[in-house]
């Protein structure tokens, strides 16, 4: 028995010394989609036209392209078509990785590497308004129903992600049930983003993010004139950001009511929108947290180009988010001068 057991432990201790052959490399030929697909097919798997994507790599590609052509090389067009790829569609990396002949690791660091180098444009793409732009927002905003001397509509979105784990993750269970981020969008009438907030947990109410964020001293300071954010009833009501009545109470309020609530709904169009042009906003994000947050803000840089490239994309059948959130505090609490204002001069006129 003993003779036995010392003849199996040395056949194992044989096998493990044999040295398992390393996995050849395979360089594929990967075709590009630029020769692959007409401009309809191309924008459909994309959300950009083929002169789109030129004009973004005009800006980003530099940065992009590799230190050596060696072992076949990802190109800066290549990068950017893989990123926004996944934008476009929310898959496995594996499987974006199947569809272009790329290792998913490979697909993971471009993600990353594209995502941040997007970022680079936010000032320049993603700001609110500077003073000169300010007249033409208000008219722009007031052509919608009349509500005057409007900046932006503000208001939260959820993004999907996969639970962080850690003894902090519940609190990125946002009240829906699912694990999100909390993203922050002020937009003006023409639905361009001009102020975003991608880091909070989806616990975290819309006006505690508010009031953290740099808007509100900006505000106070009349950085963008004597103007007003328009938001839902979640936000305390104040002289800079104006939510609705609750309860109206004479036909003037709901005057007010009606002419804010078609208003505001610009952010909401905002959300779908985007979330239709990048579908991976809506199906939820797989990546590390860092790399969420990079993706939402890039994919927030990336609607506000398409609309300066007026490379449009078709509103049919969005859906329209309504945030079922009545408030978010005592309805007393805030500061209703400017909107009692409104209602005594300008909408008791109409009615």
């Amino acid at each position: 028995m003993s003779v036995s057991l010392t003849l199996t432990s040395s056949s194992s201790s044989d096998d493990s010394d044999v040295p398992v052959p390393r996995r050849p490399r395979i360089f594929r030929d990967r075709s590009d989609p630029f020769d692959r697909y007409d401009d309809i097919d191309f924008k459909q798997r994309y959300r950009f036209s083929k002169n789109s994507v030129v004009e973004i790599l005009n800006q980003i590609g530099d940065r992009l392209d590799p230190l050596t052509n060696r072992n076949k090389a990802l190109n800066s067009r290549e990068q950017l078509l893989i990123c926004l790829r996944f934008y476009a569609t929310g898959a496995f990396q594996q499987l974006i990785g199947d569809s272009v002949l790329v290792h998913k690791s490979t697909i993971s660091r471009i993600i990353y590497k594209v995502s941040k180098e997007i970022l680079r444009l936010k000032g320049d793409v993603l700001k609110m308004p500077t003073l000169q732009e300010i007249p033409t927002i208000h008219r722009k905003f007031f052509e919608i129903r009349g509500f005057p001397c409007v900046i932006g509509a503000i208001d939260g979105t959820h993004i999907p992600i996969q639970s962080p784990g850690g003894h902090l993750a519940e609190t990125y269970r946002c009240r829906k049930g699912f694990f999100s981020l909390n993203v922050q969008v002020v937009c003006d009438a023409e639905l361009q983003i001009r102020h975003i907030i991608a880091r909070w947990p989806g616990s975290v109410h819309d006006s505690t993010i508010f009031n953290d964020c740099p808007l509100p001293p900006e505000l106070e300071r009349g950085m963008y004139g004597a103007g007003y954010l328009l938001g839902d009833s979640g936000y305390a009501c104040k002289r800079y950001l104006l939510t609705p009545f609750i309860n109206p109470r004479n036909r003037a309020e709901e005057a007010y009511n009606a002419s804010h609530k078609a208003t505001r709904n610009t952010v909401e169009r905002c959300f779908g929108v985007l979330k239709r042009r990048f579908p991976a906003l809506s199906m939820g994000l797989r990546l590390k947290m860092k790399t969420n947050m990079m993706a939402i803000v890039a994919c927030a840089i990336l609607h506000n180009l398409a609309i300066i490239f007026k490379d449009d994309w078709p509103e049919d059948h969005l859906e329209i988010e309504e945030d079922d959130e009545v408030i978010g505090g005592d309805p007393m609490e805030g500061n209703f001068a400017m909107r009692t204002h409104l209602v005594n001069t300008i909408f008791a006129e109409r009615v």
